[in-house]
């Protein structure tokens, strides 16, 4: 019988207190090439897990969670044969990730991590072969400590709900009750956080493009793409709905400089399209968002994606706000030079009118015409910064939905700008964006 114990950390995560509505499976993914499967739930949970032999499986439970299918199954190949999802009870979520033939798995070999308790990153960092293979079934539960989930997106340390401001919030909300909004702020200097269906996944409308943008100055870190390489228009990128590349003739060339800038500042879907298709499309871009921790952040189409199959959620969009704050994603030119452009987006009647004189914004807006959206980096001149992402699903074009993004901003704002400062260093870098 195995005797192994592995360790997960939660005892640092400060909660509020009494919170205990039941949470719902948003998202799951097994990346076979990094051999981590990422679980995203709506709400905060301890999951429990255990390895059982013949044959090797690790078995994780999600107390208190549900998901919408009665059962799912995954083939893969190598190691990990196939996951299965179901429900052992009423209350419980369980996944079941079964070895190949032939291999076993030790909890010194396992990692469990998280940047908060709604999102788990289980790693099998290493397989053992087996050569005489266990006869019967032994159960070894595993042990539940902390590791780092006392932190968000592994960078900045979390504090706790702003219970005042999110009643607040909340209570905004009955006055629109034709609006499904997600919403997450995150205050940098306290670690405290305002998250209401933070986890939800919604269309991302224009609002991807803010980790497309990362992901190509990433490719401009790794000297695999130039900011004066030119970008050729296509017939099949060239499209309408926003933008002025549109009206270019086929054959144009564009820097990827001035594409990139396009795509940002008046949100030009061809400019989008030709970024896109450089990077290697879509399931390529959406393996590297994956790998950032996005689990609800999606490329599956081109601009303007009308339909909305683009997905991700306020939490994803903060989370990579907090990556590129902290200077974990790109180098401090190529980061300054994102934050540059993203000040310089036009489009200033959601968050931005909610701010106060003399703050500045780096962000990325969305708009179709049953959601909007908008996520950035915002400094106040205490030299507060706060990270906010608000995504609203609408009725068809309710102008509503923009009434209360800005009064959700204008209240997030005088709320932090009344809480008290010290020891903060403004991080946006120069004002020129690094160019």
């Amino acid at each position: 019988m195995k005797s192994h114990l592995l360790a997960i950390a939660l005892s640092s995560l400060v909660l509020v207190a009494g919170q205990a509505k039941a949470s719902q499976l948003q998202s799951w993914y097994y990346d076979s090439s990094q051999n981590q499967l990422d679980l995203t739930t709506t709400s905060g949970i301890e999951p429990k897990a255990f390895l059982l032999d013949n044959p090797s499986r690790l078995v994780i439970d999600l107390p208190g969670t549900n998901f919408n299918s009665d059962s799912v199954k995954q083939s893969f190949g190598k190691a990990v044969k196939e996951i299965r999802l179901g429900k052992p009870d009423s209350q419980t979520t369980r996944f079941v990730v079964e070895l190949a033939p032939g291999y076993d798995v030790t909890s010194q070999n396992i990692s469990i991590k998280g940047d908060s308790r709604s999102h788990w990153i289980f790693k099998f960092n290493s397989f053992d072969r087996q050569n005489n293979p266990i006869i019967g079934e032994n159960r070894e539960d595993i042990a539940i400590k902390s590791t780092d989930a006392s932190t968000f997106a592994g960078v900045v340390n979390l504090g706790q709900e702003m219970v005042g401001i999110s009643s607040q919030i909340r209570t905004l909300l009955a006055s629109y009750k034709t609006l499904n909004p997600g919403i997450f702020f995150l205050d940098l200097a306290t670690g405290n956080y305002i998250d209401i269906n933070g986890e939800k996944r919604f269309a991302a409308a224009s609002t991807i493009k803010f980790p497309l943008l990362v992901a190509l100055f990433q490719e401009i870190d790794a000297g695999r793409i130039k900011l004066t390489d030119k970008l050729v228009m296509r017939r099949d990128l060239k499209v309408g709905e926003s933008g002025t590349m549109q009206y270019k003739p086929i054959g144009t060339k564009f820097s990827v400089l001035e594409t990139a800038t396009l795509m940002m500042t008046i949100s030009d879907n061809t400019a989008t399209n030709l970024i896109l298709d450089r990077l290697g499309g879509a399931a390529k871009v959406s393996q590297r968002f994956r790998s950032w921790g996005l689990q609800n952040t999606a490329l599956r189409n081109l601009l303007p994606d009308i339909a909305g199959t683009n997905t991700t959620s306020s939490k994803d969009l903060v989370r990579l706000a907090a990556l590129v704050y902290n200077n974990r994603l790109l180098s401090p030119n190529s980061r300054n030079q994102v934050l540059g452009i993203m000040r310089r987006v036009k489009t200033n009647s959601l968050l931005p009118a909610g701010i106060g004189q003399g703050a500045t914004i780096a962000h990325k807006t969305g708009t179709l015409r049953f959601i909007i959206g908008d996520a950035g980096i915002i400094q106040m001149p205490n030299g507060k910064s706060y990270l906010a992402g608000v995504l609203v699903q609408r009725p068809n074009h309710d102008p509503k939905a923009g009434d209360f993004v800005r009064e959700l901003s204008r209240r997030v704002y005088n709320y932090l700008d009344n809480t008290k400062v010290s020891n903060i260093q403004p991080i946006l870098g120069d004002a020129s964006g690094g160019y």
